[in-house]
């Protein structure tokens, strides 16, 4: 498959496949939900359950039968057929934490990977029955209604949120510009994981300040922001990639300013 294969028809394709694969692992995480899984502590200090297992397996057939020669990166399961120019990202319920202690902020991850650049994305939100996704050229969508970043940039007028913010904590320098960049909105909130993407895309706030992520959190959610005409980069303005561990996305103004400020 060639770039020239890469129009409308293939993405709606994808887009059409991404939310079949999400509603299969939508049945499973509800028949979870409320059943206290047994969760086992990863390498990384993360919990899994047996509901990120079998999501991700349900995820990975649903795509490789449709798809059956692009590669396959996921949470649980790693990577497969990584020859392929295209690659799904899967992260099966992101924000595994949320979904053990019985709160409804987490999601299903699903996103297309076409050599170095993101071109689909899907993010799945079953306990807000909330489905956003978007394509490269094709715009982005909340169920069906297009996201247009906002235009706020007076800091009386603007909103800013937070997501982990762990390593900040720990570097003197990054936690002094971080409270620079906070002068930027009159309010602060700390809606975390896929949510407060969605709202930045559908224009409810103007600036996310995350560290401690991976790409399989944010890899659908870069394409939503920059679809909806917003920014998406790490803390130090470089693209969105495999080793993106921090994130900055905004309204195309308060974006910048806040980038001046972390790259001082």
């Amino acid at each position: 498959m060639t770039d020239s294969i890469i129009d409308e028809n293939f993405l709606n394709s994808c887009i059409v496949t991404a939310k079949r694969a999400a509603k299969s692992a939508e049945q499973i995480i509800k028949h979870y939900y409320k059943c206290s899984p047994d969760v086992t502590i990863k390498g990384d200090l993360t919990p899994v359950t047996q509901a990120d297992i079998e999501c991700e397996q349900v995820i990975k057939q649903v795509l490789a039968t449709q798809f059956p020669e692009f590669g396959f990166y996921g949470e649980e399961t790693g990577k497969s057929n990584t020859e392929s120019d295209f690659m799904w990202l899967v992260d099966p319920i992101d924000g595994t934490k949320s979904f053990v202690r019985e709160y409804h902020f987490f999601s299903t991850q699903i996103a297309l990977m076409y050599k170095d650049e993101i071109i689909m994305g899907l993010s799945h939100a079953p306990m807000f029955n909330e489905t956003a996704w978007a394509a490269k050229g094709l715009g982005a969508f909340i169920d069906g209604t297009a996201l247009v970043i906002s235009e706020f940039t007076n800091p009386e007028d603007s909103c800013y949120s937070t997501g982990n913010l762990r390593s900040f904590t720990q570097d003197k320098k990054q936690w002094e510009k971080l409270r620079q960049v906070m002068s930027l909105c009159h309010k602060t909130r700390g809606y975390g994981d896929f949510y407060h993407y969605h709202l930045l895309a559908a224009g409810k706030l103007e600036l996310i300040i995350e560290s401690d992520v991976n790409i399989l959190d944010i890899a659908a959610l870069s394409i939503l922001v920059k679809e909806a005409g917003g920014m998406m980069t790490d803390i130090e303005g470089k693209s969105i990639n495999l080793e993106t561990n921090t994130i900055l996305a905004g309204n195309p103004e308060t974006y910048k300013k806040a980038l001046n400020i972390f790259k001082k």
